[in-house]
């Protein structure tokens, strides 16, 4: 791939240059970050260790914390590094790959999302024939699809920026290299790259919505017209309310960044918006599962007791 640029590196201007804000924002998203680790950590660790949890559920919640560990690192060390040390250098082929892997995990993520609808939607108005509609290799196929469309979908958007021409300045207006900031400072035409950004990306979110939609209808009008018992409709939906929570969490900020039409431009908005779903977000999702999912409770704290026991003797 030939790469006609004369700018060499970009430096991130990161989230603001006041340094009393500076040492807030570090001590912040450190936090979240370690939080972030810990948590879909544990989720990995218990969905592995505990047979209890090998379903197509568990097994989805454990491809979406693992996509949550790589999404915040993809950006959230490099922005602690700015907030710690000032602005930072990075290189264009770097910049290219944080591009790369950002699009890949989100988009995988919304994908995924879509998947853990339509699984919800099985087990609640086919639970007869759950197990065998959402046998080991369908769930291993969707699976697989869901990882290889983010990758497609953002090997496209890295290739088509890694041909435009930056001649400066080379200042970007963000903590991470996104699409919009580096397509400000091209000198390039960049018409292509923005109607790809506002189709494919607004594609990418909505048609797993529609999905993530159209399950939930399904699953709403199924409890209210075949189950009778309000004891049996709670549990049902019980088990789908971490997901919409997560779903809304991912959503509403994705809906506000990307589905307008995108003029190159960044702001200070988009930056705030795009920290709910990279950093914020895979924070609070292991947060979620664990706080309203007593299944993973009672895992967790049986696979702490086992450490525990075992730590003793």
């Amino acid at each position: 791939m030939e790469n006609m640029t004369e700018v060499k590196e970009f430096i991130l201007l990161g989230l603001t240059n006041v340094w009393g804000l500076q040492h807030f924002f570090f001590i912040l998203f450190l936090m979240l970050y370690l939080t972030s680790l810990l948590g879909n950590g544990a989720i990995i660790a218990v969905t592995l260790a505990e047979p209890r949890l090998h379903t197509p559920m568990y097994f989805f919640l454990g491809n979406l914390s693992l996509m949550d560990i790589f999404y915040s690192t993809v950006t959230v060390p490099k922005m602690l590094a700015g907030l710690l040390l000032g602005q930072q250098a990075i290189s264009f082929s770097a910049c290219l790959t944080q591009l790369h892997f950002f699009h890949f995990l989100g988009s995988s993520e919304v994908i995924l999302l879509a998947v853990m609808a339509y699984d919800r939607y099985v087990a609640i108005c086919n639970p007869l024939r759950y197990m065998v509609v959402m046998n080991q290799q369908v769930c291993l196929l969707l699976a697989a699809v869901t990882w290889a469309t983010g990758f497609v979908h953002a090997l496209m958007h890295a290739v088509m920026t890694s041909h435009l021409h930056f001649c400066g300045p080379n200042y970007v207006h963000h903590f991470f290299c996104d699409i919009k900031p580096l397509l400000h400072l091209s000198c390039s035409n960049t018409h292509l790259n923005l109607s790809l950004l506002n189709i494919v990306a607004t594609c990418i979110a909505l048609l797993p919505f529609i999905i993530t939609l159209l399950s939930y209808v399904y699953i709403i009008s199924f409890l209210f017209l075949k189950v009778q018992l309000q004891a049996g409709r709670w549990k049902a939906f019980s088990t789908c309310a971490s997901h919409l929570t997560v779903v809304a969490l991912l959503y509403v900020p994705l809906f506000f960044n990307y589905t307008p039409p995108s003029s190159g431009s960044t702001s200070k908005r988009d930056m705030i918006v795009t920290l709910m779903y990279s950093a914020i977000t895979p924070a609070l999702n292991p947060l979620i599962y664990t706080l309203r999912n007593q299944e993973v409770k009672c895992a967790l704290k049986k696979v702490l007791g086992r450490k525990l026991v075992s730590g003793k003797k």
